[in-house]
Protein backbone atom coordinates (compact mmCIF):
# COMPACT_ATOMS: atom_id res chain seq x y z
CA UNK A 1 0.00 0.00 0.00
CA UNK A 2 1.08 3.89 -0.75
CA UNK A 3 0.25 6.78 0.86
CA UNK A 4 1.46 10.68 0.32
CA UNK A 5 2.45 13.04 3.26
CA UNK A 6 2.23 16.64 0.98
CA UNK A 7 -0.09 18.32 -0.78
CA UNK A 8 0.52 18.03 -4.50
CA UNK A 9 -1.47 19.61 -7.44
CA UNK A 10 -1.43 20.00 -11.53
CA UNK A 11 -3.38 21.18 -14.19
CA UNK A 12 -4.94 19.26 -16.89
CA UNK A 13 -6.62 20.79 -19.38
CA UNK A 14 -9.37 18.57 -21.98
CA UNK A 15 -11.24 20.24 -25.18
CA UNK A 16 -11.29 23.79 -23.04
CA UNK A 17 -11.69 22.32 -19.86
CA UNK A 18 -9.22 22.90 -17.46
CA UNK A 19 -9.05 20.03 -14.58
CA UNK A 20 -6.51 20.88 -11.28
CA UNK A 21 -6.49 18.30 -9.55
CA UNK A 22 -5.09 18.49 -5.94
CA UNK A 23 -3.66 15.35 -3.76
CA UNK A 24 -3.63 15.58 -0.25
CA UNK A 25 -3.25 13.30 3.25
CA UNK A 26 -7.02 11.86 4.19
CA UNK A 27 -6.31 14.58 7.30
CA UNK A 28 -5.89 17.47 5.14
CA UNK A 29 -9.32 16.86 3.71
CA UNK A 30 -11.42 19.64 5.55
CA UNK A 31 -9.05 22.00 5.67
CA UNK A 32 -7.87 21.68 1.75
CA UNK A 33 -11.87 21.29 0.91
CA UNK A 34 -12.49 24.50 2.56
CA UNK A 35 -9.95 26.67 0.95
CA UNK A 36 -10.60 25.33 -2.65
CA UNK A 37 -14.42 26.63 -2.28
CA UNK A 38 -12.60 29.81 -1.40
CA UNK A 39 -9.63 29.71 -3.88
CA UNK A 40 -11.86 28.71 -6.81
CA UNK A 41 -15.49 30.39 -6.80
CA UNK A 42 -15.97 30.65 -10.09
CA UNK A 43 -15.51 26.56 -11.11
CA UNK A 44 -17.98 24.43 -12.42
CA UNK A 45 -17.24 21.84 -9.80
CA UNK A 46 -15.19 20.35 -7.21
CA UNK A 47 -15.22 16.93 -7.31
CA UNK A 48 -13.72 14.71 -4.27
CA UNK A 49 -12.87 11.53 -3.26
CA UNK A 50 -10.75 9.93 -0.40
CA UNK A 51 -9.63 6.53 0.66
CA UNK A 52 -8.89 5.40 4.18
CA UNK A 53 -8.55 3.19 6.38
CA UNK A 54 -10.19 3.00 9.67
CA UNK A 55 -9.05 1.02 12.69
CA UNK A 56 -10.32 -2.12 11.91
CA UNK A 57 -7.49 -1.73 8.77
CA UNK A 58 -10.59 -1.49 6.51
CA UNK A 59 -10.52 0.56 3.42
CA UNK A 60 -13.54 3.41 3.91
CA UNK A 61 -14.23 5.38 0.69
CA UNK A 62 -16.09 8.07 -0.13
CA UNK A 63 -16.49 10.89 -2.84
CA UNK A 64 -18.81 13.27 -4.50
CA UNK A 65 -19.38 14.06 -8.09
CA UNK A 66 -20.80 17.75 -7.25
CA UNK A 67 -23.18 17.87 -10.21
CA UNK A 68 -21.38 15.72 -12.51
CA UNK A 69 -23.42 12.73 -14.35
CA UNK A 70 -23.71 9.70 -11.18
CA UNK A 71 -20.68 8.04 -11.17
CA UNK A 72 -18.14 9.76 -14.19
CA UNK A 73 -16.68 12.21 -11.57
CA UNK A 74 -15.31 10.72 -8.51
CA UNK A 75 -15.56 6.83 -9.13
CA UNK A 76 -13.02 7.13 -11.56
CA UNK A 77 -11.15 8.67 -9.31
CA UNK A 78 -11.46 6.40 -6.44
CA UNK A 79 -10.57 3.73 -8.99
CA UNK A 80 -7.22 5.19 -9.89
CA UNK A 81 -6.55 5.15 -5.82
CA UNK A 82 -7.56 1.79 -5.89
CA UNK A 83 -5.61 0.42 -8.26
CA UNK A 84 -2.20 2.06 -7.01
CA UNK A 85 -3.26 0.95 -3.78
CA UNK A 86 -3.61 3.93 -1.89
CA UNK A 87 -4.73 4.47 1.65
CA UNK A 88 -5.28 7.58 3.65
CA UNK A 89 -5.47 10.17 0.39
CA UNK A 90 -8.01 12.52 -0.59
CA UNK A 91 -8.05 13.68 -3.81
CA UNK A 92 -9.77 16.66 -5.80
CA UNK A 93 -10.35 17.90 -8.88
CA UNK A 94 -11.40 21.12 -9.54
CA UNK A 95 -13.48 21.59 -13.20
CA UNK A 96 -13.57 25.02 -14.98
CA UNK A 97 -15.84 24.50 -17.89
CA UNK A 98 -14.86 25.42 -21.41
CA UNK A 99 -17.79 25.45 -22.80
CA UNK A 100 -17.73 21.66 -24.74
CA UNK A 101 -19.56 18.66 -23.28
CA UNK A 102 -17.35 15.98 -23.29
CA UNK A 103 -20.20 12.94 -22.31
CA UNK A 104 -19.77 10.18 -19.84
CA UNK A 105 -17.06 8.67 -21.37
CA UNK A 106 -14.74 12.02 -21.63
CA UNK A 107 -15.56 13.06 -18.15
CA UNK A 108 -14.87 9.67 -16.70
CA UNK A 109 -11.14 9.91 -18.94
CA UNK A 110 -10.32 13.17 -17.62
CA UNK A 111 -11.13 12.61 -14.25
CA UNK A 112 -8.74 9.35 -14.70
CA UNK A 113 -6.23 11.56 -15.71
CA UNK A 114 -6.19 14.01 -13.40
CA UNK A 115 -5.81 11.36 -10.94
CA UNK A 116 -3.32 9.36 -12.35
CA UNK A 117 -1.45 13.00 -13.10
CA UNK A 118 -1.20 14.55 -9.62
CA UNK A 119 -0.21 11.10 -7.92
CA UNK A 120 2.74 10.74 -10.86
CA UNK A 121 4.09 14.38 -9.52
CA UNK A 122 3.47 13.57 -5.92
CA UNK A 123 5.96 11.90 -3.73
CA UNK A 124 4.77 8.76 -2.82
CA UNK A 125 5.60 6.72 0.02
CA UNK A 126 4.97 3.62 1.54
CA UNK A 127 2.06 2.73 3.96
CA UNK A 128 3.07 1.68 7.41
CA UNK A 129 0.41 1.08 9.65
CA UNK A 130 0.72 3.34 12.98
CA UNK A 131 -0.58 2.45 16.15
CA UNK A 132 -1.78 4.37 19.53
CA UNK A 133 0.74 4.71 22.23
CA UNK A 134 0.34 6.55 25.37
CA UNK A 135 2.42 6.77 28.29
CA UNK A 136 3.52 9.34 31.44
CA UNK A 137 6.91 11.07 32.32
CA UNK A 138 7.99 13.67 34.95
CA UNK A 139 8.40 16.75 33.64
CA UNK A 140 12.16 16.83 33.85
CA UNK A 141 11.99 14.39 30.87
CA UNK A 142 9.85 16.02 28.38
CA UNK A 143 12.37 18.27 26.47
CA UNK A 144 14.41 14.94 26.30
CA UNK A 145 11.56 12.90 24.60
CA UNK A 146 10.85 16.14 22.51
CA UNK A 147 14.63 15.90 21.37
CA UNK A 148 14.00 11.77 20.91
CA UNK A 149 10.76 12.00 18.93
CA UNK A 150 12.32 14.58 16.62
CA UNK A 151 15.29 12.62 16.06
CA UNK A 152 13.15 9.22 15.44
CA UNK A 153 10.70 10.66 12.83
CA UNK A 154 7.71 10.45 15.11
CA UNK A 155 5.33 13.50 16.20
CA UNK A 156 2.91 13.34 19.37
CA UNK A 157 -0.41 13.76 18.46
CA UNK A 158 -1.61 14.88 22.04
CA UNK A 159 -0.27 16.33 25.33
CA UNK A 160 -1.44 16.99 28.35
CA UNK A 161 0.47 18.67 31.50
CA UNK A 162 -0.77 17.78 34.96
CA UNK A 163 0.24 18.92 38.07
CA UNK A 164 3.37 16.74 38.21
CA UNK A 165 3.37 14.75 34.85
CA UNK A 166 3.23 15.08 31.46
CA UNK A 167 0.68 12.41 29.47
CA UNK A 168 1.45 11.53 26.20
CA UNK A 169 -0.57 10.03 23.26
CA UNK A 170 1.73 8.98 19.88
CA UNK A 171 0.77 7.40 16.47
CA UNK A 172 3.73 5.52 15.83
CA UNK A 173 5.02 2.29 13.54
CA UNK A 174 6.31 -0.44 15.06
CA UNK A 175 9.92 0.42 14.46
CA UNK A 176 9.21 3.66 16.40
CA UNK A 177 7.33 2.38 19.31
CA UNK A 178 10.30 -0.56 20.33
CA UNK A 179 12.82 2.45 19.74
CA UNK A 180 10.65 4.50 22.13
CA UNK A 181 10.18 1.72 24.76
CA UNK A 182 13.52 1.36 25.16
CA UNK A 183 14.47 5.19 25.68
CA UNK A 184 11.55 4.95 28.05
CA UNK A 185 13.04 2.26 29.76
CA UNK A 186 16.29 3.69 29.61
CA UNK A 187 14.92 7.05 31.29
CA UNK A 188 13.03 5.12 34.40
CA UNK A 189 9.82 6.25 33.21
CA UNK A 190 7.17 3.74 33.42
CA UNK A 191 4.68 2.76 29.92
Amino acid sequence: MQTLNDINFCQYEVKKSIFIAYAAPVSEFDDLRAKLKIQHPKAAHIVWAYRKLNEFNQAVENGSDDGEPKNTAAQPILNVLRGAGFVNICIFAVRYFGGVKLGTGGLVRAYSMSAKNVLNEAKIIAYEPKEEFTFVCKYSFVSKIEYFLQKTGAAFENREFGADSVSWRLQLNAQQKEKLKIFLDALGETV
